[in-house]
């Protein structure tokens, strides 16, 4: 991907420096948001299905110091995608009553939110409360190496994944699916992994910007595809159980994560990612 180092930008917030926060919390950190907002809440903000699968009960430690160039370079990555992604949305959404920024909060091993403690081995997720996406940079080292996504431009999906769950806040759509009956949101077929879906088909609309402006170089459309392939809920259950169980799904399968992205990216246009409406 073609990017400006150097690249500052103010909507980034960056906690590494301040250290794994109550380690050990995991999920059960959350409790605050859940007991505002219910269980099924958890589907507004989570990339790897709430973090489930790979929950360890450790902290994740970042690797490298806090000031490796290698670190400070993706810093100003994901700020520079940041700013890219939300200029974005900032021209899509002008003529439906404006776009309101949301921040990113880098950290290390755990973080408080708006929605509770969260911990790296959630994956990224995004809190509608304070709406701030929050990611450990150790994230996609394992994205590379755990789940077989490597390349810049998979590191921006998941960026764009998170803004989003940002534009949906915005829109109305993330609170219609929390106020849904609770059978509705479970399964293959449930909201829950509608709304994951969008926030895919969402991602590729940014991707359809920038390939536009030439920012996207040779293969980065593939490495985003295989991301959003990697962390399908079926190829993740199989990863983690052996089996693969539909019925618990919250973010929908790698061809379903793949597909709505390219839908997106094909068409440039937010319309076209009604995946409540798709069969």
């Amino acid at each position: 991907m073609r990017w400006d180092r150097g690249h500052v930008s103010s909507d980034v917030e960056d906690r590494r420096g301040q250290g794994p926060a109550r380690a050990g919390m995991g999920i059960f950190g959350l409790l605050p948001f859940f007991a505002r907002f219910g269980w099924k809440g958890m589907v507004v903000f989570g990339l790897l299905a709430g973090g489930m699968y790979f929950a360890s009960g450790r902290v994740t430690e970042q690797k490298g110091a806090v000031g490796n160039a290698g670190q400070e370079e993706m810093v100003e990555f994901v700020g520079f995608v940041l700013d890219d992604v939300q200029d974005t949305w900032s021209q899509l959404l002008t003529r439906e009553g404006g776009y309101e920024k949301a921040g990113l909060v880098l950290f290390r091993g755990a973080v408080t939110s708006g929605c509770g403690m969260g911990e790296s081995q959630m994956g990224p997720f995004y809190c509608p409360l304070d709406r701030k996406a929050y990611v450990d940079l150790s994230f996609f080292e394992d994205l590379h190496q755990r789940f077989g996504a490597p390349g810049d431009f998979a590191q921006a999906y998941v960026i764009a994944h998170e803004i989003g769950h940002h534009v949906q806040t915005l829109k109305g759509t993330s609170d219609k699916v929390r106020q849904a009956p609770a059978h509705a949101q479970k399964g293959s077929d449930g909201l829950s992994v509608k709304l994951e879906l969008q926030a895919d088909c969402f991602a590729g609309v940014w991707a359809y910007s920038a390939a536009k402006r030439q920012l996207l170089e040779v293969g980065d459309l593939e490495e985003a595809l295989a991301a959003a392939a990697a962390i399908g809920d079926d190829r993740l259950q199989k990863q983690a159980k052996g089996r693969v169980t539909p019925e618990t799904w919250s973010h929908g399968s790698s061809e379903q994560r793949a597909q709505w992205f390219q839908r997106g990216y094909k068409t440039g246009d937010p319309r076209q990612c009604d995946t409540f409406a798709a069969n």
